[in-house]
This record gives C-alpha cells, structure tokens and sequence, in this order.
C-alpha cells in the first residue's frame, strides 16, 4: 500500500527524496544537469496555503515524493515527481499525481501544468494517461521539451 503524506520540503526525508530526484535527473539528461542552470523554486512556494509537497512511502520507506506551486489563483504547477527505482511499476507516480490533482482542486486551482525533458518518455506517457495534453510554452526552463496541461 502507497502511503502519501504531505511534509515539509526541509524535512530531511523531503531532502533525501530531492536529492535523489536531482541526482537521476543528471545521469539521464542528455547533457547532465545543474541546479545553478536553473535553480529550483524556493522552498516556500511549496507549503500551504498555495502549495504542498508530498512524499510516498511503501512499507515506510520512502517511495517517491511530487510537489505542487501557485502560478495564480487558479493554476498550479507541479514539479519533483520522482519515484524511486526499488518502487518503479507499482503505481507510485499515478498516486502522487492524483494526490496532487486533489489538493489542487481543494486549493480552487481549475487547472494544473507541468514541465518535462525528452529523456523522460514514461513520464510523459502517464502524463497523457492521466488526461494531461500538450500546450505551449510557459517558461524558458533551458532542461524543458515538453509542457502540458490540464484542467480539474
């Protein structure tokens, strides 16, 4: 069973997750990446009331983690999905998404984007099962390929 629970982004299990998710981002990128070539978004913007991170366990160890922002009184952005590999093929990213989409919709968000990179295809292939659809740009985000979109 997939535990989801929201924490705190400084909250060392939060720190771990993020770790990891920065870390496999570097080795699958194609060109690596950097936090400095683009920094992430200030802890803050993910804590309540127009945001919230969230980490998946699975028999208490930590499974993955997703974090949502407020882009405006309307939209939020979700961000950090990553799902840890001993956990991959158990359905710990559709859980996270859905927990996301849920507190969006308890936020009033109506709807929710996301950003990704090409070296991620089984992200973007939930991502479309999921409902989500392509839209244009909305940053200049120098890792991102891929935007999309979805309405709550």
């Amino acid at each position: 069973m997939i535990d989801i629970r929201a924490e705190a982004p400084d909250h060392p299990a939060a720190r771990w997750c993020l770790d990891q998710y920065f870390g496999e981002l570097e080795r699958r990128f194609e060109n690596g990446f950097t936090r400095a070539k683009d920094p992430p978004a200030p802890d803050t913007q993910f804590l309540p009331p127009g945001g919230i991170f969230l980490l998946a366990r699975i028999d208490g160890a930590i499974a993955g983690c997703g974090a949502m922002k407020r882009v405006d009184d309307e939209t939020g952005e979700i961000k950090r999905i990553w799902t840890a590999p001993a956990a991959r093929g158990k359905g710990v990213a559709r859980a996270i998404m859905d927990a996301l989409e849920e507190v969006g919709r308890g936020m009033g968000y109506r709807t929710v984007r996301l950003d990704s990179n090409r070296a991620l295809p089984e992200a973007h292939a939930l991502y479309r099962k999921l409902g989500y659809r392509d839209i244009a740009p909305f940053n200049t985000d120098p890792y991102c390929h891929f935007w999309f979109g979805k309405a709550l």
